[in-house]
């Protein structure tokens, strides 16, 4: 009987430990990684983007560009305005002010380098942390697009 008890206690823990590991991987999602976006209308990569999470606060920076072999290779924001006008592209800030919101991550804002306009923002997880929604829209969600980017790393 004495020997029996360590058993069952050692069985019940290594069960109790096998039941949460769903439910830690779960908890474990997050964008904080590399992603590359698609282009909308080729279907062809179009960026890596590393997000990064400070103060519980995402923010996402332009790492590289998938660009044509006769392109520009430093591209630079001509379209933006302010702070961002007329710098490199590779390196642009273009997710900011993002926070965790029960599944999702709100109230931020995203760049859009091709036309210089700022949106307000939105990502979602999904397929076990291996693709992010990207939404960028003016006033409310409806009222956008999303872009599905894949995780890199």
């Amino acid at each position: 009987m004495k020997k029996t008890v360590p058993l069952v206690l050692t069985l019940l823990s290594a069960f109790i430990a096998a039941a949460s590991l769903p439910l830690m991987a779960h908890a474990e999602e997050s964008p904080v990684g590399l992603w590359k976006s698609i282009d909308d209308k080729s279907g062809k990569p179009k960026a890596l983007i590393r997000i990064t999470e400070t103060a519980g606060e995402l923010q996402g920076k332009i790492e590289k560009l998938f660009i044509e072999a006769d392109a520009d290779k430093n591209p630079k924001c001509d379209k933006c305005e302010g702070a961002n006008k007329d710098q490199p592209i590779i390196g642009l800030t273009i997710l900011s002010g993002l926070k965790k919101d029960g599944d999702e991550y709100t109230g931020g804002k995203i760049l859009d380098p091709g036309n210089g306009k700022l949106y307000s923002s939105k990502l979602s997880i999904i397929e076990n942390n291996k693709k992010l929604n990207v939404r960028g829209y003016i006033g409310a969600p409806m009222f956008g697009r999303t872009q599905t980017w894949l995780r890199e790393q």
